[in-house]
């Protein structure tokens, strides 16, 4: 505020007690460093002077009227009053930034605008570590399995729903409970409305209601949950809700269900997270979008439309082309010494005497004066020391021309001084560095580089500051991160040699050889070295002389950093050259008694400084307008322009009012429209003597400006830097840069610098700086400049929230443009509250007033931020943090709505071209149609037993009477010792008796579902064919999890409601555990079915055994839980049964001599029938290994393999991560143990989803060491309408990979790339295609045959396809469509074909298959009913989950789903819980920059929230229900706008 109403008069101040002063000084300071409010100061200030005058509060009182009187409106209004955005700059400030000191009305005004329409931001939510503990799980006990239990509810933990005829009381009582103790912290719900424990629990109750009456018959879908995990049980919840239609299969979740919490508007009732999302949405009905063009072009090269066109109405530029401003000429003065060192000479031997420096100390007591003589004499023996006493007489550790490095404190000028010249004398080169205070400083790599480059061997120091250098045990030096080795030499005068009489040092007259080198942080963050010739350190002396009027004998006050720029220019060089005396106060000073520089001021009259801001202030002190010289400098064209000191009573010079909007496209404009966005800008006077000067645009060729446009001050004169020490190339375009005219031809000859300063020459010739080149935030098109950014943050009441000094402000590339990123240190003591308050301000300041949006905002904690050695932050190296995840933010908000306007436009779904034009149009383009088969099952001769036989039961039956002895089974335990096995006549005489037990206990009859409760082994093989002898349908189950009952007894529950099942057979333990009390509080368990224990058996056999009336009967159910959350049933028959275990056999080559090892979850799919039925068919021996006693003994199954030496196994993917994971520090403990993979011949793994090939190929590299052939990995792909359509078998070409663009694949495309090709995807063959199975493309809206290599829906032939769905109500429509269906063109055949739900496309090779043809390649690239709809793209959740995985290494595991049309990744945090917003940022980044998506939410959760069934399939609708219901307990939930 340039007048403030409340100064007493001078005198009054001055007749105050000292100390008074002291704190009136201190308060100033605070003040102006931005410590304290405006009003925070007046209000000490007030208390301060209260007691002294009563006067000054009635002048105080009179000035604040006369104050009010010249504000243009009345105060009371003052938000809205229409103040300037005013700024004040000046050149050389120490703080390395132009000062903010900004008039925060406008920051007001702007905001108070916002106030109207208030952004509806969701605060973000962030996990108190400490909660309580909700009473919900008290009686869950952690999980200690992790891949065993129930598919859908595997690690999780569940709670049925009241539709499970559970009492109404007890529902509601849960519900309270699981409200009360809601996960997250209820402080970060304080901006919602739906947050109130009272009273929820009677809506929720009704709701339950509702449920439990519409939907009671309806069989139920595994996908809601409604319990509360606890921060510290790793357990994963299965979800149950009921769909209100009678078909378990087919119906998509969030097609017309009404889920368990659902209300009206879609909004789950009490879901803290949703409401959220709601509020979210809302504000992003309002997107700021550019007009897009009217056609969105797929062009494949490239789909981004780019930044948006340049808005036709911006201001451009209209002056004429200025011409080069010439400085006066540089006066010539008789006696001006030929060199620097003439001038020390000549003041050290005839005024020795005379001051020349002296430095404060701490609490700016003078400490120590040097003179002229004392230089001299120091510098003296210090340059012949150098030179003569280092090393030998023959070899000299220095000659001429060296560089030294200078590592000298700030508070020891003195030191510093005497070195400096002392290398000039001995001619060689200094090159001052900051002193390093540990290993690793912020930047300190980069001094490394700059030594390197300079070839640096040598460092001088003080004393004192060696003893203080970080040290390694044994007492040396560390060695630096970076930097070249070192040796230190002590200048201290005691360790000096005073040179002989004779001896004196070479002056020459100054010229163009180097004199010393001053180093620059470039905006990346690299150091570099300006070399300043002797001339130019001359010519520039002689130059700031003139300029600022210096004379003999004047005091210099220097508060700058004296080792560079204006610091060591005015303070170390031209008061040497005219014998003037330099009083240096050390910055530290500033900081705890800032008087001190005042005092010295006033103590010595006359003084240089380079503040503005505090004329004011000063003014009624007797500090003259006119005094105040800003100065512009750079490190590579030195001091740019200088204001003269001004002639006492003279006007003083103008100020510039321009419009922000002007200065984002580079052009000056007067201030008119809107009083908010003005910048008030200062000149920093004229240009140097004998010095031009000239504005060039500031990328692209040096092209001179017109006269009202911005851009780089360029200075062409003696007294500039000469290049950048050892780097050619960026000397070339910096200092030595020709301007051309508009046409392109250059103006002159003479060389220019580009000072690296942004400005404009202004009205008499006046220069004006409006930002530096390293400051320049590019956006779309537009320059904003990182000061005036962070100035406008500073003027929304930062002080309770924020440091001021300490906020960084950068931009980082993200999709194709810049995006700005602001980072600020939070006050320890700012409550989240106050924090959000001020982030969203900030972020509509910003917006208002330069009219650009932030993409992040990041608060991290006090002094965490990398700093440069006088105290700012270190900008590049806190962009660096950002960038790599570690900077560690304590709140973070992101914005990629309002920023990222260049998104491609979405995707319309053209009219399709019918399937008869498809099919002609790949006729005529000479395309295959896309089919493919494995060998025909007619052609095969097979002079085999088995084929006699239709019946699984009977081949059983004949197997026990030809080789009864016939070991079939041998069952592992963790230990790898067999602890059961299985002969044919032993498994015949057991199912016998079992099923005599049926009959006589359980009075079933044929055709009876009977549901198989056991743990893998051989009991359950043994029940399976008891079921079939006696006629029953068998229906395994996944036994539940003792210690996790609520989670996984509901879906054992739900598949015995909806099999109908008479009858459970299980074993005594588990049917215990069915009765037991803990059962009963998740299900109910008076209505068991009858429930039958098979552990002891009586010695009875069947009269005869059933033997069903034809094959297509049904011979067992097999259920399953989809991805998605869908429980659903298959009918098998005999015929497919024989017919798949045919199959297998035959692509496996298995007979009874062979040897296979299974480690698998038996209960469904292909794992059931390989562990049941495939050895009973081809008499092979199965060694079965159950998953889940790999948790303890990972070694289990490789040692198993090869102990037994067995050639092909078979695995899930959950099985080969454990080992992948688990043992990949162990191979070496694998090679001594003898382990030796090399008799594998083929390493299955069984899957129902896209290849994981990173999974495989680490699988593969990491054991290939111990033997395994990298070949011998391959995978299956089954789906629920076909268990096994491909399998790779002994035979046939290896499986193949292909690189598909996924850019084409999102448009429902492939599109083949070569590798390496960017936004690539590797998929690989999924083995290969079973005989007497049939595959075709086709595509899943016009059901019609597409060509080769384009992707579709996988439709299946064969005589194993399973005959239908499982339902209660057969559904014809839905059995029709997925079992039964016709393609609609083309296949005259007109064959049935089941379809798989999955997309993929086929690919002929170039290989040979079994059968002689070209082999036709399967890939299987995802299932339609996971994918994600978003912009019109189709995505598969996989892509964006591996990109995401991929950013950070503390992602353990990621998911991701959508909710209404926004995208949600959740993430598992393996690090510490201060990495978590880390994520935020790289996640937005990495799915912006790899699919064109922006994130919606950011989930942060513990390890292991993520539900994954047995297959290690994620399951993301389980995921997304517990985060709608808010049961995820997440570390940080960020919702980003």
């Amino acid at each position: 505020m340039a007048e403030r109403g409340l100064e007493p008069s001078p005198a009054a101040v001055a007749a105050l007690p000292p100390e008074v002063r002291a704190q009136l000084a201190e308060l100033e300071l605070e003040l102006s460093e931005g410590d304290i409010t405006q009003k925070g100061y007046e209000k000490k200030r007030s208390k301060l002077l209260s007691p002294y005058s009563p006067q000054t509060q009635e002048t105080d009182s009179a000035g604040q009227k006369e104050h009010r009187n010249q504000t243009p409106a009345p105060a009371a209004t003052q938000t809205s009053a229409p103040s300037k955005y005013h700024r004040s700059r000046s050149g050389g400030a120490r703080d390395e930034r132009y000062r903010s000191d900004i008039h925060t009305e406008a920051v007001q005004a702007a905001l108070a605008k916002h106030k109207e329409q208030k952004m509806a931001l969701p605060m973000p939510t962030k996990r108190r570590s400490t909660f309580v503990q909700s009473p919900a799980d008290a009686c869950t006990p952690p999980d200690t399995s992790s891949a065993s239990e129930d598919e859908g509810s595997l690690r999780r933990q569940a709670v049925l729903s009241a539709a499970l005829q559970q009492s109404l009381q007890n529902a509601e009582s849960w519900i309270n409970r699981s409200i009360q103790g809601s996960s997250t912290s209820s402080s970060a719900s304080s901006t919602l409305s739906h947050g109130e424990v009272k009273g929820t629990s009677g809506s929720l109750a009704d709701v339950f209601a509702n449920t439990r009456i519409e939907n009671f018959s309806a069989p139920p879908d595994v996908t809601t949950t409604t319990s509360s995990s606890s921060s510290s049980s790793s357990v994963r919840p299965a979800n149950i809700d009921l769909p209100p239609s009678g078909i378990v299969k087919g119906m998509h979740k969030g097609s017309n269900r009404s889920s368990l919490m659902d209300t009206a508007d879609g909004v789950p009732v009490n879901s803290r997270v949703s409401t959220k999302i709601q509020q979210l949405l809302n504000t992003l009905k309002r997107p700021k979008r550019p007009p897009l063009k009217e056609f969105f072009v797929d062009d494949s090269e490239e789909i981004v439309e780019g930044i948006p066109q340049p808005d036709p109405n911006q201001p451009k530029p209209e002056g004429r082309q200025m011409t080069p401003v010439k400085g006066e000429p540089l006066g010539v003065i008789c006696n001006w010494p030929p060199a620097l060192e003439s001038a020390l000479q000549r003041w050290g031997s005839t005024q020795a005497k005379c001051p020349c420096l002296t430095a404060l100390d701490v609490t700016g007591k003078p400490v120590y004066t040097l003179t002229y003589g004392k230089l001299w004499s120091r510098s003296l023996k210090l340059a012949y020391t150098l030179l003569n006493k280092l090393g030998t007489k023959n070899e000299p550790v220095l000659k001429p021309g060296d560089r030294v490095a200078l590592v000298y404190p700030n508070n020891d000028p003195v030191m510093f001084m005497v070195a400096f010249y002392g290398c000039l004398l001995a001619e060689v080169i200094p090159v001052p560095i900051e002193v390093p205070l540990t290993r690793k400083d912020a930047g300190g790599q980069q001094i490394g580089f700059l030594l390197g480059s300079c070839g640096i061997a040598l460092a001088l120091t003080s004393e004192v500051c060696l003893k203080g250098l970080p040290k390694t045990q044994n007492g040396e030096i560390v060695q630096f991160k970076g930097w070249p080795r070192l040796k230190w030499v002590v200048t201290d005068s005691k360790y000096l040699s005073k040179p002989p009489k004779d001896w004196q040092p070479h002056i020459s007259p100054a010229g163009t050889e180097p004199a010393y080198i001053e180093y620059k942080t470039s905006k990346e963050g690299s150091v570099m070295g300006v070399t300043v010739s002797r001339l130019a350190m001359l010519s520039h002396c002689q130059a700031l002389s003139q300029a600022c009027n210096y004379s003999e004998g004047e005091t210099v006050v220097n508060v700058l950093d004296f080792k560079k720029d204006a610091g060591l220019w005015h303070g170390m060089f031209a008061n040497v050259m005219n014998k003037m005396h330099t009083i240096s106060v050390p910055y530290s000073v500033m900081k705890t008694c800032p008087l001190s520089w005042v005092q010295r001021v006033h103590a010595h009259k006359g003084s240089v400084s380079s503040c503005d801001a505090f004329l004011s202030l000063f003014q009624s002190h007797g500090l003259k307008p006119e005094a105040i010289c800003p100065c512009a400098t750079s490190a590579e064209a030195m001091t740019v322009a200088i204001r003269r000191p001004g002639v006492p009573g003279a006007p003083l010079p103008g100020r510039a009012i321009l419009s922000m909007n002007g200065l984002s496209y580079g052009v000056i404009r007067v201030n008119t429209e809107d009083k908010n966005s003005a910048l008030t800008v200062q000149d920093v006077g004229h240009v140097m003597p004998g010095g031009m000067m000239c504005i060039v645009k500031p990328d692209g060729p040096p092209q001179l400006c017109k006269t009202d446009e911005i851009g780089e001050i360029c200075v062409s004169s003696r007294t500039g830097g000469m290049m950048y020490f050892g780097l050619a190339g960026v000397t070339k375009n910096t200092f030595e840069v020709i301007p051309v005219n508009s046409s392109g031809s250059p103006v002159g000859d003479l060389p220019f610098i580009r000072s690296g300063l942004l400005g404009f020459v202004g009205p008499g010739s006046l220069v004006f700086v409006v930002g530096k080149m390293d400051g320049l935030l590019m956006v779309s098109g537009r320059r904003h400049n990182a000061d005036d950014i962070v100035a406008t943050g500073l003027a929304v009441e930062s002080i309770k929230t924020v440091y001021r000094g300490r906020i960084a402000v950068f931009s980082v590339s993200v999709f194709y443009d810049e995006r700005i990123v602001v980072v600020a240190e939070q006050r320890p003591d700012a409550s989240e509250e106050d924090s959000f308050q001020w982030m969203s301000r900030v972020l509509q300041a910003i917006d208002s007033i330069h009219q650009v949006g932030v993409y992040c905002l990041a608060l991290v904690p006090a002094n965490t931020l990398p700093k440069t050695p006088l105290g700012g932050i270190h900008i590049s190296q806190t962009k660096q943090l950002f960038l790599e995840g570690s900077l560690h933010p304590c709140n973070i908000l992101m914005c990629p709505h309002t920023c990222v306007t260049n998104l491609p436009k979405p995707r319309q779904k053209q009219p399709g071209v019918g399937p008869a034009s498809v099919m002609v149009g790949n006729l005529v383009a000479g395309k295959r149609i896309a089919q493919a088969a494995g060998r025909d099952l007619g052609q095969i001769e097979e002079n085999d037993l088995v084929r006699k036989h239709q019946f699984l039961a009977e081949i059983l039956q004949w197997r026990a009477q030809a080789t009864p002895d016939h070991i079939l089974f041998m069952l592992l335990n963790a230990k790898g010792t067999t602890v059961c096995t299985a002969s044919c006549l032993q498994l015949h005489k057991r199912a016998e008796r079992i099923a005599s037990v049926l009959g006589d206990k359980g009075h079933l009859n044929a055709g009876d579902n009977v549901v198989l409760l056991y743990p893998p082994g051989i009991e359950l093989i043994a029940a399976f064919y008891g079921c079939l002898y006696a006629g029953c349908i068998p229906v395994t189950v996944r036994p539940p999890h003792a210690q996790n009952l609520t989670a996984t007894l509901p879906t054992v529950r739900m598949i015995v409601d909806v099999s109908k099942a008479a009858c459970i057979l299980t074993t005594q333990t588990l049917m215990r555990l069915l009765r037991s009390r803990e059962a009963a509080a998740a299900v109910d368990v008076k209505t068991w079915p009858a429930i039958i224990d098979t552990d002891d058996l009586p010695r009875k056999r069947l009269p005869q055994l059933y033997k069903p009336p034809t094959p297509e009967m049904l011979a067992y159910l097999d259920f399953s839980v989809s991805t998605t959350g869908m429980l659903t049933g298959v009918k098998m028959s005999h015929s497919a049964v024989n017919a798949l275990c045919r199959a297998i056999k035959l692509q496996c080559e298995l007979y009874s001599s062979r040897q296979i090892a299974i480690c698998l979850d038996p209960y469904c799919g292909l794992g059931f029938a390989l562990w049941c039925l495939c050895s009973v068919y081809s008499g092979h021996q199965s060694i079965l290994i159950p998953p889940m006693e790999l948790e303890n003994n990972l070694f289990l199954w490789l040692t198993t393999v090869n102990q037994y030496k067995i050639r092909d196994t078979f695995c899930s993917y959950s099985v080969m991560e454990l080992c992948t994971k688990g043992l990949g520090n162990q191979v070496e403990v694998l090679k001594t143990r003898g382990i030796n993979l090399s008799c594998i011949r083929t390493c299955v793994v069984v899957a129902e989803e896209r290849p994981r090939i990173a999974l495989q190929q680490s699988f593969s590299k990491l054991f290939k060491d111990i033997g395994l052939s990298p070949r011998a990995v391959s995978t299956t792909f089954g789906s629920r309408v076909n268990v096994a359509i491909c399998l790779q078998g002994t035979s046939g070409p290896d499986p193949t990979t292909v690189y598909v663009d996924l850019k084409s694949l999102r448009h429902d495309r492939v599109r083949l790339v070569e590798r390496g090709a960017p936004q690539s995807l590797l998929l690989s063959e999924s083995g290969k295609i079973l005989p007497g199975v049939k595959v075709v493309i086709v595509n899943p809206e016009t059901k019609g045959p597409v060509g080769d290599s384009h992707l579709g829906e996988i439709w299946v032939n064969s005589p194993h396809t399973a005959s239908g769905y499982y339902t209660i109500y057969d559904s014809e429509t839905l059995q029709a469509d997925h079992f039964n269906t016709r393609l609609s063109f083309g296949d005259a055949a007109q064959t049935l074909w089941a379809r798989t739900g999955y997309l993929g496309f086929v690919r002929r090779t170039e290989l040979t298959a079994a059968t002689g043809e070209r082999h036709d390649a399967l890939y299987v690239v995802g299932a339609l009913d996971e994918t994600l709809e978003l912009r019109g793209l189709r995505y598969h959740p996989i892509d964006i989950e591996t990109s995401v995985s991929r950013v950070h290494r503390s992602i353990a595991e990621c998911a991701v789903f959508t909710w209404t049309n926004l995208l949600v990744v959740v993430v598992e945090l393996c690090g510490s819980e201060q990495e978590a917003l880390d994520l935020v940022p790289l996640v937005t980044n990495v799915v912006l920059e790899e699919h064109y998506l922006i994130v919606g939410v950011v989930v942060v959760v513990d390890p292991g929230v993520i539900p994954i069934n047995s297959r290690g399939e994620k399951q993301r609708m389980h995921l997304r229900d517990s985060f709608l219901a808010d049961q995820l307990d997440p570390i940080y939930v960020a919702y980003n706008m």
